[in-house]
C-alpha cells in the first residue's frame, strides 16, 4: 500500500456502508476475504480505504462510496493527522475559489510536478487573503506531498457542493469526531451575539476558537481573530476566508499576555472567553493599561476579558461576551462591576436558558458593553433580560427563535431610548443607582421575579378543571388485573429476534443521525421519545447528509441509558427526522403489527438480555431483542392491549404535569397574594 493511502477504522466502514459497528465486526469474523488491517492497534485497527471499498462493492453492500465520505476518510487517515489534512484542504479550496483557472493548470500536471508548484501558488493566495503575518503558514513541498491525492479529491467535492460547503463539511466532521477537544459556540447564541453587536465594519474575536462568532457576522469589511491553539487558529482563518469576502487577519497567541492587535480600534468585539481560568496572567499583568475599570482578581479572568474587549473598541463601539453567571455576582468582582455601571460601559445583562452553550448545565449570561464616548452623558439604567421561560429539558429543546425575539424586542428600544417598558419576569431597565449596593449583583433573576407560575387564580381554576378531567380519564383507562390468583402460568411462546426478522424482510432497521436535508425538518430526539412528546429538535447546518424520516407505524427505540421504551410513530410525528441514539424499526404490515412489536420490545427481561454494560452507560443491541412467533391476528390482539396501555401511560404523564403545575401555581399564588388562603 502506498505510504499516503487513506486508512479507515471500523467506525468509518460502518458509516460508509450505513450499518452499525457490530455488523463490521461480524463481517470480519464471517468473511475470510475481508481486508486485513494495515495499521492502528489490536483493539482499534485501521484498513486501507481502497481495499474496503472494493470488498463492500463486491459483496453488494455498497454501490459507490459517496465522494464526501471518500474525502473525509482521506482526511481522517492522513499520515500527518486530520488537522494538517484540513489545513492543506482549506488552502487548496481557497485557491480553487479565488483562482480557479490557476488551480486547473496545477491539477493538469503529475502529482510530483503539482507538489513542486503548489507552495508558490498557495503563498500568493494566502498572503492576499490572510496577510503576510498570519496563522496559516504556507505548506512546503515535503509537507504537501502526502496530501496531493486528498487535494485532487477535495477539488471534486468543491465542484459538487462549493468550496465553502466542502470545508464546512470536513471541519464539522472533525469537530464531531473530537467533541472533548474543542469548546464550541452553537449557532443560536452566535447569531444572537452578532445581532446585539449591530452593524459593524471591523469585528474582533480575541478568543476565536472555531470561528463561530465571526462566521455569524454579516456585512463586515474586516474580521480579526486570535487563538492560543495554533491548529485552531489556522482552521479558523481558512474557515473565515472561505465564508466571507471580508479581509481576514487571524493570529496565534495568548491574547491577554500577548495581544496580537494592540492598536486595533474595532467597531465590535464578540467573545466566548475561557471560563474560570486562574493562570490568565494575573501576576505579570498588574500594571497593564487595559485595566481601566480595576485590576481583576486572580479568580476573575472573565472580567479581564471584558476589559480587554473594551480596550479594543472605538468610542461608541459594542462588545458582546458570553459569560458564566457567577461573573455577575461574585464578591471579588463587585468593584469592577460597579465602575462599569457608573461609567455606562455595561449596557445589558441577558440570562440565556440552560443548555444554550457549553457548559450546558448552567444558564450562561450575555454581557452587552459599549465603550464610553468622551463628553457624552452616561445612561442611568441597565437592561436586564431573563429568558428562563424558554428553558426545557435540554439544548435540543430550546426555541432559539423565541429566545432571539425576547432578547431583541427588549434590546432594540432600550438601545434607542435608554429605557424600556417592563415585562414582568422577562425584562426590565433597572436604574444603576439601585444596583450599586454592597454586592453589585447583576444576575437578572435577582431583579426580575417571575410572575405567578400558573397566571393567577383564573388560570389555576382552568388547570384544576383539566386535571379533574384527566384523572377521571385515567381511572377509566386503568388496566384490569393481569391474571386471576391461582390461575396457571401461560405456556412460553417460541421466540424470534429482531435481527432474524430484519434478515427475512419482516422489518427494516435504520439508525438515527444528524443529517441535513435540502428542506428543514423537525427532529425526533431521544428525549422526545423518553418523555412522550412531539419532535422538538432541529437539524444542523451544512452536513450534507440525508436524514432518516419516520413514518406512521414505525417503532422508535432509544439505544442508550438502559430504559425499556419503545414508541409507535403516529401521523402527527410522521415526517420528522430521526435523531441520534435512536433506532428505527419499520415493520412490514403484512407480517408484523407495530403495537405488538413495540409492546414486546418494552419488556424488562427482554431489554436486560439485549443490553451491554460499560462503566458509564448501557447500550441496547436492538437486533437481540426478541418477540414471540404469532400469527398476525394474534399479534393484533396483543397490539390492542399494548395500545391501551400506552394511552393509559400518556394520561398518567399528563396528569403528573398538570398536578405539578397546579401545586406550584398554588404555592406561587399564596406567596404573592394572588390566591387567598
Amino acid at each position: 500500500m502506498p505510504d499516503n493511502a487513506a486508512e479507515v477504522t471500523a467506525a468509518g466502514i460502518a458509516r460508509l456502508a450505513g450499518v452499525g459497528r457490530a455488523a463490521v465486526s461480524n463481517w470480519r469474523r464471517r468473511h475470510a476475504d475481508f481486508p486485513k488491517p494495515v495499521g492502528g492497534t489490536e483493539t482499534s485497527p485501521s484498513f486501507a480505504l481502497a481495499d474496503v471499498e472494493r470488498w463492500l462493492r463486491a459483496q453488494g453492500k455498497l454501490a459507490e462510496v459517496p465522494l464526501r465520505e471518500r474525502v473525509w476518510q482521506q482526511v481522517a487517515g492522513h499520515p500527518a493527522g486530520a488537522v494538517t489534512a484540513l489545513v492543506h484542504a482549506g488552502c487548496a479550496l481557497l485557491l480553487v475559489r479565488d483562482r480557479s483557472s490557476g488551480w486547473l493548470e496545477l491539477t493538469a500536471v503529475s502529482d510530483e510536478r503539482m507538489t513542486a508548484l503548489l507552495p508558490t501558488a498557495l503563498e500568493e493566495v494566502l498572503t492576499l487573503r490572510l496577510g503576510v503575518e498570519r496563522a496559516v503558514p504556507t505548506p512546503h513541498r515535503a509537507e504537501l506531498a502526502p496530501s496531493v491525492p486528498l487535494l485532487r479529491a477535495v477539488t471534486d467535492l468543491a465542484a459538487e457542493t462549493g468550496a465553502r460547503q466542502a470545508f464546512e463539511f470536513l471541519l464539522g466532521r472533525h469537530l464531531d469526531a473530537n467533541p472533548r477537544q474543542y469548546t464550541l459556540t452553537p449557532p443560536g447564541p452566535a447569531a444572537l451575539m452578532a445581532e446585539l453587536a449591530g452593524p459593524a465594519g471591523t469585528v474582533l474575536d480575541p478568543a476565536c476558537g472555531t470561528g463561530a462568532l465571526l462566521r455569524a457576522v454579516t456585512g463586515a469589511t474586516a474580521l480579526y481573530a486570535q487563538e492560543t491553539d495554533p491548529d485552531l487558529a489556522a482552521l479558523t482563518a481558512l474557515r473565515l476566508a472561505l465564508h466571507s469576502g471580508a479581509e481576514v487577519r487571524a493570529r496565534t497567541g495568548d491574547t491577554l499576555r500577548a495581544d496580537a492587535f494592540p492598536r486595533l480600534t474595532a467597531d465590535a468585539v464578540l467573545c466566548h472567553p475561557p471560563f474560570n481560568e486562574r493562570n490568565w496572567g494575573h501576576d505579570e499583568l498588574a500594571y497593564d493599561p487595559r485595566w481601566e475599570y480595576g485590576f481583576p482578581a486572580r479568580t476573575e479572568s472573565e472580567l479581564a476579558w471584558v476589559q480587554h474587549a473594551l480596550a479594543r473598541l472605538r468610542p461608541g463601539g459594542t462588545a458582546v461576551l458570553l459569560m458564566p453567571p457567577a461573573a455577575a455576582s461574585r464578591r471579588s468582582g463587585r468593584r469592577i462591576r460597579a465602575d462599569l455601571l457608573r461609567r455606562g460601559a455595561l449596557r445589558a445583562v441577558v440570562a440565556l436558558p440552560a443548555g444554550a452553550a457549553p457548559p450546558y448545565g448552567i444558564p450562561l449570561h450575555l454581557w452587552v458593553l459599549r465603550k464610553p464616548v468622551a463628553g457624552a452623558s452616561v445612561s442611568p439604567e441597565l437592561l436586564l433580560v431573563d429568558t428562563a421561560e424558554h428553558t426545557d429539558t435540554g439544548r435540543d429543546k430550546l426555541d432559539w427563535q423565541a429566545v432571539h425575539t425576547a432578547v431583541l424586542d427588549a434590546w432594540a428600544p432600550f438601545d434607542r431610548h435608554g429605557t424600556v417598558a417592563e415585562l414582568p419576569g422577562a425584562h426590565r431597565s433597572v436604574p444603576v443607582i439601585e444596583l450599586l449596593d454592597d454586592d453589585v449583583d447583576l444576575a437578572p433573576a435577582r431583579h426580575l421575579p417571575p410572575p405567578a407560575a400558573a397566571g393567577g387564580a383564573e388560570e389555576l381554576a382552568g388547570v384544576h378543571d383539566r386535571l379533574t378531567t384527566v384523572l377521571r380519564r385515567t381511572a377509566e383507562l386503568t388496566p384490569p388485573p393481569a391474571r386471576t390468583p391461582g390461575e396457571p402460568e401461560p405456556a412460553r411462546l417460541p421466540g424470534v429476534t429482531v435481527g432474524e426478522l430484519a434478515r427475512t424482510g419482516a422489518l427494516e432497521l435504520r439508525a438515527g443521525g444528524t443529517g441535513a436535508a435540502p428542506t428543514p425538518h423537525r427532529v425526533l430526539t431521544e428525549q422526545d421519545v423518553l418523555a412522550g412528546q412531539a419532535p422538538s429538535g432541529t437539524l444542523p447546518e451544512g452536513t450534507g447528509e440525508e436524514p432518516v424520516l419516520v413514518r406512521a407505524g414505525d417503532v422508535v427505540v432509544p439505544v442508550l441509558g438502559g430504559g425499556s421504551v419503545a414508541r409507535v410513530v403516529d401521523e402527527a410525528t410522521a415526517g420528522a427526522a430521526l435523531g441520534r441514539n435512536l433506532q428505527l424499526l419499520r415493520p412490514d404490515p403484512a407480517a408484523l403489527d407495530p403495537w405488538f412489536l413495540a409492546g414486546f420490545l418494552r419488556g424488562t427481561a427482554n431489554n436486560r438480555q439485549a443490553s451491554s454494560y460499560a462503566s458509564t452507560a448501557t447500550r441496547l443491541d436492538v437486533r437481540r431483542l426478541q418477540l414471540p412467533r404469532l400469527p398476525l391476528a394474534d399479534q393484533q390482539r396483543y397490539g390492542e392491549r399494548f395500545r391501551a396501555l400506552a394511552e393509559f401511560e400518556e394520561a398518567l404523564r399528563l396528569a403528573g404535569r398538570l398536578g405539578e403545575r397546579l401545586v406550584q401555581g398554588m404555592y406561587d399564588g399564596l406567596t404573592d397574594g394572588t390566591v387567598e388562603p
